[in-house]
Formats: structure tokens, C-alpha cells, sequence
């Protein structure tokens, strides 16, 4: 580990509902909520009433009834995105992006022309601030995990460096929600042992944490919670996964309903594979219920592909296996992803047996697409239904 605290997290506050304050100044200083019916962003006014994300905006509006609820603009938050790389970029080389609004920086060779982390870090708030117009948190710490945290403390707008020497000082009094990889299932497994801080947990032995958690689980707490973390930042680090997802209304959908948005998605999906030259072995199917509840289904497939007929049929094989819990629960979300990625270009491809084989098919759609736009092609079961909101993503 360094000696010195160089790794920065950059993380904008509440980043859609910060651009829609940037671009229209009467929402300055009020309660906003980004999204139709359910909440994509709040900002922190919305926040301080109790709003999160993911909740119904009705719900959100009867928690704060002054709340300026406005339609997401997804253009305006790629945009934004772009600049707020350009700023990353212009102050660090070694950039590791994380989303589109959050990186990783390391910034341990640019102090003879920077300065130290903490001006480097106040530098880079400013420019942001002036060269965007949101504003940014920023952490550091020595590792990546432990940047990361500083800057959700740090939240809003803040700046927070972990001295060296001082990270379990400030590390273990933290709640064990602050570790990564402590979900809501994992956390209450936790709370009822009575474990409720960062401490508590680098109190186990790995040997016991294993036991309770899991092998994997139980070695990734026990490492975090005693701030080891040896991973550099990457720049340029390609994605583990590409996905997308869709909203479908808090009233009750429809098989053919769902059928149709999981067509979209993987339309959406396999083309932004084949774009960058991606293939993937792992089909992810995910659901959200009324009750905002979450489910996952998965299944790994012989061969890497990016054949949209290949893994709209797994999903749909997913979706059909899911089709009892569905009926039950209600769905409020449907999304799918495609993990394992390689590299889809030196793929050895096999033979084509199946003479429905959509490998032309796709080729084509992907040409008219890119001559055209997204639009120019559409199956006839969107026609009426449209594809949904198209989230933007970091270039792979």
C-alpha cells in the first residue's frame, strides 16, 4: 500500500436531479424528483424528507408534497457525462470510470504539477463545478474501497481525505452497510448477531466469517473491514457486464406486456455488445416486484455469443421459469444483462447448423441502425409500446 493517500473518488450529488438544478435555476434550492412513476434521482432537498431512489413518486410526493417532479432528459445527462470526463481527464491520466458519473482517479504523479491529493481533489471540485456546473464529492484514502467510502460521508458537495495511519480509526465505527457488498439480506444476517459496525465485523476471524457468510462472502468482508484492498486504478477497464433495464408502471402488466419489454432490452443489449465487439457467456434475467422487492435469475451458456435470437431465448427461458413468482408479487421492473464478456471480435465461430442462425439478420439491423438511427428499425411488437428509457452508459 502507498504511503501516501492518492486515490480520489469522484462521485456527483444526485447527478440527474443536479442537472436539471443546473439548467433551470427555479429549481435551485427545492425538492426535485427525476422520473415518471417511479423515482430515477432526488436531489437533496427531496432527500433530507426521505426520499430515495428506487421508491414511487407517489409515494415520494406525499413524503415531500412541495416536490418538483420533472420528466428525465437523458441527452442533457450524457452530455454532462462528456464533461465531467473531460475535467477527470484533464486532471489525472489514470481515470478508472465507474458510471457516468463516478470515477476513480489516481493522481500520485501529478503533485509537481497539482499539488498534494487534497489540492489536487479541491482543484478538481472547482473546475467541475465552473466547467459543468454540479457538484462533485470527493474521497481519498489510500485504496480504492476506502475512497469510496470517504466520499459517501463526505456527501453532499464535500471533501474528505482518510490520513494515512487513521483508516480503521475512521473505518470501524462505521455502520457494516457501508461495506461493499453488504446488501439488505447480508446486513440483516448481521444486525440479528448484533454486528452493527465496520469494528464489529474485523472482530470475527476470517475462518468464522466464512462460516456465517460463505466463502467468498466471508473473505471479502473480513479483507474490506480491515481496509485491504490492493486493487490499482485501471484506466480504460472494460465492463464485467452490459444490461439494461425497464420501468413497467405500478399497474399490473401483462405477460405479452413483459414479453414485449424483455424484446426490447435484449435488442438493446446484444446491439451495444456487438458495437463493441463484446460476447458474453451469462444471461441475467432481473425482476423488481410491487413491494420494490428484487429477484435474480441467471443462466451460462456453452459458447460466448452476442446473437440477439440466442439470448432473447435464454431470457425468455428465465422469464417462463419466473412466470409463478411474477403472478404472485406483481412486477414493477423487468431487466436483463449479459455477463462473462469477452472479446467478440476473435471469437471462433460455430458452424451454423441451425438454419435460423440471426448472425446476418443482426449484421443488417445493425447497419441500418448505425446509417439511420436507433429508430429506423423497430419489431412490430414495440410499435405501440415503444422501447422504454435508454439509460446512458459509459464507451466501453
Amino acid at each position: 500500500m502507498s504511503k501516501e493517500a492518492t486515490i480520489l473518488h469522484a462521485d456527483v450529488d444526485a447527478f440527474f436531479a443536479a442537472v436539471e438544478q443546473r439548467d433551470d435555476p427555479g429549481l435551485r434550492g427545492r425538492p426535485v424528483l427525476v422520473g415518471g412513476w417511479v423515482v430515477l434521482a432526488a436531489s437533496y432537498e427531496a432527500k433530507a424528507r426521505g426520499v430515495h431512489t428506487p421508491m414511487a413518486v407517489g409515494r415520494a410526493r406525499r413524503l415531500c408534497p412541495d416536490a418538483v417532479v420533472v420528466e428525465p432528459r437523458m441527452s442533457a445527462y450524457l452530455e454532462a457525462s462528456r464533461e465531467l470526463y473531460r475535467v477527470f481527464e484533464d486532471t489525472s491520466p489514470r481515470v478508472e470510470g465507474l458510471s457516468i458519473d463516478e470515477a476513480f482517479l489516481d493522481v500520485r504523479g501529478v503533485r509537481r504539477l497539482s499539488g498534494s491529493p487534497v489540492e489536487v481533489a479541491a482543484k478538481l471540485r472547482r473546475e467541475v463545478r465552473e466547467r459543468v456546473g454540479v457538484p462533485v464529492t470527493v474521497g481519498i484514502a489510500r485504496t480504492k474501497f476506502l475512497a469510496k467510502v470517504a466520499s459517501a460521508v463526505a456527501k453532499p458537495d464535500g471533501l474528505l481525505l482518510v490520513p494515512p495511519g487513521r483508516e480503521l480509526a475512521f473505518l470501524h465505527p462505521l455502520s457494516v452497510e457501508r461495506l461493499w457488498g453488504v446488501g439488505p439480506v447480508t446486513a440483516r444476517r448481521l444486525h440479528d448477531l448484533g454486528v452493527e459496525t465496520v469494528g464489529q465485523v474485523a472482530g470475527f476471524a476470517e475462518d468464522a466469517l466464512v462460516s456465517l457468510l460463505g466463502r467468498a462472502a466471508g473473505r471479502h468482508l473480513h479483507a474490506l473491514a480491515h481496509n485491504r484492498d490492493p486493487r490499482p486504478v485501471r484506466p480504460n477497464r472494460r465492463r464485467s457486464s452490459i444490461g439494461a433495464q425497464r420501468a413497467l408502471g405500478r399497474s399490473r402488466s401483462s405477460l405479452e406486456d413483459v414479453d414485449a419489454s424483455l424484446i426490447g432490452l435484449v435488442d438493446r443489449v446484444t446491439r451495444r455488445m456487438r458495437t463493441a465487439g463484446r460476447a458474453g457467456r451469462t444471461v441475467v434475467l432481473r425482476l423488481r416486484f410491487d413491494d420494490l422487492s428484487r429477484a435474480t435469475r441467471s443462466r451460462t451458456l456453452l459458447h460466448p455469443t452476442a446473437s440477439t435470437e440466442t439470448i432473447l431465448a435464454t431470457a425468455r427461458g428465465l422469464l417462463g421459469d419466473s412466470v409463478p413468482l411474477i403472478e404472485h408479487r406483481g412486477l414493477t421492473l423487468v431487466g436483463v444483462a449479459v455477463g462473462n464478456l469477452g472479446d467478440g471480435r476473435s471469437l471462433q465461430l460455430a458452424l451454423p447448423f441451425d438454419r435460423h442462425s440471426s448472425d446476418a439478420l443482426d449484421a443488417a439491423l445493425d447497419e441500418v441502425r448505425n446509417r439511420f438511427g436507433s429508430d429506423a428499425v423497430t419489431r412490430a411488437v414495440l410499435l405501440e409500446r415503444g422501447s422504454g428509457l435508454a439509460m446512458p452508459l459509459l464507451p466501453d
